[in-house]
Formats: structure tokens, sequence, C-alpha cells
């Protein structure tokens, strides 16, 4: 059974960074494109990132860009979000979420992880 379980949220002052972590099991991440979300309270969801061609290819909302940085290791089953720069903007849930594909950014996402509450403030 495929699963996606976040880790990592807190509470972090403004300028400061977190690194989000979402371990994965039942399926083999390289057939599969990965996403980061996150809600903030009364807003939409919006898209962070989205991981494409087996890793090699990442692309990000503008609001992250240069700030936000994916990565994953395989032998730990794990993909990553480092977070630079927070701002209380950022404060949201996050989510990680997995799709069978390789080449797209999906619409939507087959299986998601139950999200982690970063909230930046002083």
């Amino acid at each position: 059974q495929l699963q996606l379980v976040e880790s990592g949220g807190g509470l972090v002052q403004p300028g400061g960074s977190r690194r989000l972590s979402c371990a994965f099991s039942g399926f083999t991440l390289d057939d599969y494109v990965i996403g980061w979300f996150r809600q903030a309270p009364g807003k939409e969801r919006e898209g962070v990132s989205c991981t494409m061609f087996g890793g090699r290819i990442t692309k990000y909302a503008d609001s992250v860009k240069g700030r936000f940085t994916a990565s994953r290791d395989n032998t730990k089953d794990t993909v990553y979000l480092q977070m630079n720069s927070l701002q209380p903007e950022d404060t949201a849930v996050y989510y990680c979420a997995a799709s069978r594909g390789f080449y797209h950014c999906p619409n939507d996402y087959d299986y998601w992880g139950q999200g982690t509450q970063v909230t930046v403030s002083p």
C-alpha cells in the first residue's frame, strides 16, 4: 500500500529555515512525480513544487523560487523540502503528494500525505 508521511513542521522565526521530510513506502520513487503543496487558513491549496523525470527536474512556484528546494534520498525512501528565508506568508499546512508518471506535473495527484503545519512567526 502506497503511503506518504510528512514530518518536520513547527514554529519558525521570520528569516529562518526548516526542512520538511516525506517518508514514502509502497512504490518506487523514480516512477512517480512528487509534488509539494501548502494550504493556508482560508486560502486555496497552492502548488509549491513538482519533481519530474525521476527526480532530475523540479518546477517551483514563483512565490518560493530561490528559497525552497526539493530533494530526495532514495536510500532512505524520503523526499525533502528545504525552506529558507521563511516569511509569515509561508505559514500553512504542507503536504507531499505522488502520482505515477515521469514527464508531466499532473493536475491532481493520486496519493497524499497527512500534512505538517509550518508556522512562521516572531
